[in-house]
């Protein structure tokens, strides 16, 4: 949205947690900067200023309110659904890119100069991918320190700092405490080095249940499931393996995460993010929605209705290419054998190991090949770009290219006109049921089609 101080005004004076993620509220006479639903007094409008991320407060010499968290708000709708440079860039910082691989890592995987991705970054989020990474460092760093028994040194590096000076001087430049002092107000931190127990705000509403039973009658043992009202998860990461549990609560996902190496939190939390879909706004889909007539009433009896999306994006797409029209009892079978596989590892599969006609054995093994040589799946790629490389590939047609974009990618707009499921859907809701007449009909649904396609299966 754009940052109008009319607009931002009104949102912050009446607290509106909707608006959370989307800017923040600066102010001067303080230095401090809230969420707009902080409960502290609201400033006088001459002290305030609206920033568009914590990053830009913090260079603009702001310290984080430690009531509200703005840190730790939900993410962007905006940089979340963007398929363009910088909401791509948002999320390979928030995956932990420039920790690894420095700003040329990040610059190299989106294809620009790192002087011309400042530059953008700067133009739309107020701060550049150093400023954006260091938030995101100190950050983790203040969850590591609440909710962990390790040493403020361990914590330093776990959370990607070069030095225990630069944390230091980074804590308490940006919450305006020590470590030390942050670590006191939280009295019973974890016994265990290797757990870390988070929440993960969202925007309000959220269908649990939708997410949940989507997710568990997708489940294949030894890699995901659901318990009652939770859903586990294991996690492949770029320091090692982890595990997460997931509970829906009031107005935050409870978040258990075991890792082997500490560094992996805010990948960890970012994946976790992504696959509840936590930083959509389910106010502006349902409203979209809503305006067709034939799909209001199921819009009003399940508001918030996220898509289930991704923690890796080439098991997603391994689990759409075996899932190609047979069912998902019969392709969680198979799955077993194959999801847990590298593109790698999937290579150095004997043909045996695959259980599969042959052509879609072949498909398979080009998918992990174009994978290895530069498909990225993780939504940091070029929408446009990845969907047309994967419908050059083998025995992968539009139907599996809009299921991997929709999951993977993280489109809000794929659409499944030919999929059984959605037609049926469209069928009960005396919606057209034919292929080109619904993917017709649809049009009006943009730029929100993969939640409708989520609403139609539920159906």
């Amino acid at each position: 949205m754009e940052l109008d101080f009319e607009t931002c005004r009104r949102a912050a004076t009446s607290r509106d947690a909707r608006f959370d993620g989307v800017f923040v509220t600066a102010v001067r006479s303080t230095k401090i900067y809230c969420r707009p639903s902080c409960p502290a007094i609201t400033p006088k409008a001459e002290n305030v200023r609206f920033l568009p991320t914590a990053a830009a407060a913090q260079r603009e010499g702001f310290r984080a309110c430690l009531r509200c968290r703005p840190d730790a708000a939900p993410g962007s709708p905006e940089w979340d659904v963007r398929g363009d440079v910088v909401g791509r860039a948002m999320r390979l910082i928030a995956d932990g890119v420039v920790d690894r691989g420095g700003v040329p890592g990040l610059a190299g995987r989106l294809g620009y100069t790192e002087r011309h991705l400042h530059r953008m970054l700067t133009a739309e989020v107020g701060a550049g991918p150093l400023a954006l990474a260091r938030a995101q460092r100190a950050q983790t760093a203040r969850v590591l320190i609440e909710t962990t028994r390790l040493g403020l040194a361990e914590i330093a590096f776990a959370a990607g700092f070069g030095s225990v000076r630069q944390f230091n001087d980074t804590v308490r430049e940006i919450y305006g405490r020590t470590p030390s002092d942050l670590r006191v107000r939280r009295s019973q931190p974890s016994h265990d080095p290797g757990v870390v127990s988070v929440r993960l705000p969202f925007r309000a509403p959220l269908h649990a249940e939708a997410l949940l039973s989507f997710l568990g009658d997708r489940a294949i043992d030894g890699i995901d499931g659901r318990d009652g009202d939770s859903y586990t998860r294991n996690l492949r990461l770029p320091h090692g393996a982890g595990t997460a549990v997931l509970t829906p609560g009031d107005g935050h996902v409870a978040a258990t995460l075991r890792l082997a190496d500490l560094r992996d939190l805010a990948p960890a939390v970012a994946r976790c993010r992504r696959l509840f879909d936590l930083d959509a706004d389910p106010a502006a889909v349902d409203a979209a929605l809503s305006d067709d007539p034939l799909l209001a009433p199921l819009v009003l009896k399940e508001a918030g209705v996220r898509v289930p999306r991704a923690v890796d994006g080439f098991e997603i797409a391994v689990r759409a290419v075996v899932g190609q029209q047979i069912s998902v009892a019969a392709a969680r079978t198979v799955l077993r054998r194959l999801a847990l596989s590298t593109p790698l590892e999937l290579l150095s599969l004997p043909d045996s190991a695959f259980s599969m006609p042959a052509a879609r054995r072949r498909t398979l093994r080009a998918l992990a090949t174009a994978t290895l040589d530069g498909l990225h799946l993780d939504g940091s790629g070029d929408r446009a770009e990845t969907v047309a490389r994967l419908k050059e590939l083998p025995g992968i047609g539009d139907w599996t290219a809009s299921y991997v974009a929709m999951r993977a990618l993280g489109d809000p707009d794929a659409f499944l006109p030919t999929d059984l499921g959605v037609l049926r859907g469209a069928r009960a809701l005396g919606l057209p049921d034919d292929p080109r007449s619904l993917a017709a009909h649809a049009e009006r649904w943009r730029p929100w089609r993969s939640y409708a396609v989520i609403r139609l299966w539920r159906i």
